[in-house]
């Protein structure tokens, strides 16, 4: 039997199991007892038989008429006859016999007390001098019988109460563990990034120090975390002072310069200089996704961001690629503007960074919420999708870019309690890829983590 792996399954049949057993030998020993003492009853019951009818025999048998004639007495009624016996003289002759008497159970006369053979306990006794000699006949099965009925009626009970008894241990353990069930579904019910205490007032004493341990543990984690995002985004925002000085410096090298050489150099300097600004600017949104409040206390209609952010990275690269496809009615969301544009930014800068040039990038918003980037492109392999979503991870690594835009997306998408969805080709095509998730939007039943 395979050992269940519930404390509440091993608790419940550990107590059953013991209990049953216990109940068993106390019932097998009550057995026996009552057996040896209904042994001690009924032999008594044999002897005092056996004192009774001798001196009734004797007076019978002295005050006859016909010396050494069997006399079998007649049952007054119908019965059972468990008790049978003859009187027999130094001879061995049948003086007196019950009406049931069978001569075969009676074995020659061995002198007085108890005797067994393999089918009856038998008493003897003996008066006038050993001249009149009675033996008492008790059937065994008569005894074995009167057992099975009182180990019967000591059995039926427990049939009956040992279930009832297994259904309120049960019960016990179940009400016993329910703290801890509690406790469970607090800390199943928290986000992927609730690292705050878990509440564990009502829990057994012997339990309690493994809430502490833990509740230790996510507050030693909650520090690391913070610290870490801390450090990412100051150390980004730091940056950006003497990046920019550097890239001026750079640019001015590059113009007051008239040797090729130093100018390619110089170029080259502000190329460098440029792609670390955007990978600081990309780690300032990660610590922003991960740890910056991306839910407002109030709604803001949505297709406003997404137009602004069309219309810069549009002035950036190349507009005419970017097809912005939006309902005619608002759609309210209470999710952080700013948050939504940096989600929309990294969707879009990576869409045209990695898709087909000649090819546009579509951009949808859908009045539920939805919001969808799709561009054409050769098709991504399924482990590369699984991927993308990785810090520093790219899919074409010939290509200029952090490998962070997918990883912001990512965390924004998890904070906000919704998924992003990779798809490769896209949907209805043979080639592209399309990055998906819904937002959360006033009125729907959309769900999120209780972190965000």
């Amino acid at each position: 039997m395979k050992w269940p792996a519930s404390l509440q399954g091993r608790l419940g049949l550990s107590l059953g199991l013991a209990l049953t057993v216990l109940w068993l030998l106390a019932a097998t020993v009550t057995a026996v007892i009552v057996r040896g003492e209904l042994d001690e009853v009924f032999d008594s019951a044999l002897r005092e038989t056996a004192e009774r009818i001798l001196p009734l025999a004797v007076t019978d048998i002295v005050g006859r008429e016909d010396q050494g004639v069997t006399q079998r007495l007649a049952p007054i009624r119908e019965h059972d006859e468990y008790f049978t016996y003859i009187v027999r003289d130094r001879e061995g002759r049948i003086l007196l016999q019950s009406h049931a008497a069978d001569l075969a159970v009676f074995p020659p006369y061995d002198g007085s007390g108890f005797h067994q053979t393999a089918t009856h306990r038998l008493y003897s006794d003996a008066a006038l001098q050993d001249t009149i000699r009675i033996t008492v006949a008790e059937p065994l099965s008569h005894r074995a019988s009167v057992a099975r009925e009182i180990q019967m009626g000591l059995g039926l009970p427990l049939l009956i109460v040992l279930p009832v008894a297994l259904a309120a241990i049960f019960l016990a353990v179940r009400f016993s563990l329910d703290p801890l069930r509690r406790y469970r579904e607090r800390l199943g019910a928290r986000g992927a990034r609730d690292l705050s205490e878990v509440p564990a007032d009502d829990l057994p004493t012997e339990i309690a120090p493994l809430a502490g341990t833990l509740n230790g543990l996510l507050n030693r984690l909650h520090e690391a975390f913070e610290a870490e995002r801390s450090f990412a985004a100051n150390a980004a925002h730091e940056l950006r002072t003497p990046l920019a000085g550097a890239i001026a410096q750079a640019q001015r090298l590059r113009t007051e310069t008239h040797e090729p050489a130093t100018e390619a150099r110089a170029t080259e300097i502000e190329a460098t200089l440029k792609r670390l600004t955007r990978l600081s600017e990309r780690l300032m949104q990660l610590a922003r996704a991960e740890g910056g409040r991306l839910r407002m206390d109030r709604s803001a209609d949505l297709r406003a961001v997404a137009r602004l952010v069309v219309d810069d990275v549009g002035r950036a690269s190349a507009k005419d690629r970017i097809a912005l496809n939006l309902p005619d009615a608002a759609i309210m969301s209470d999710m952080d503007p700013d948050a939504f544009a940096i989600l929309c930014r990294n969707l879009i800068e990576n869409a045209l960074r990695h898709g087909d040039e000649s090819a546009p990038v579509d951009v949808t918003v859908t009045g539920d919420g939805h919001l969808i980037v799709a561009n054409d492109g050769p098709v991504l392999p399924r482990e590369t999708l699984k991927r993308l979503t990785a810090r520093f991870e790219r899919a074409n690594t010939s290509t200029d870019g952090s490998g962070l835009g997918l990883a912001i997306v990512s965390a924004i998408a998890d904070r906000i309690g919704s998924r992003l969805i990779l798809e490769s080709p896209r949907p209805g095509f043979s080639s592209g890829f399309q990055a998906s998730l819904r937002l959360p939007i006033d009125g729907s039943d959309f769900r999120v983590n209780s972190d965000a």
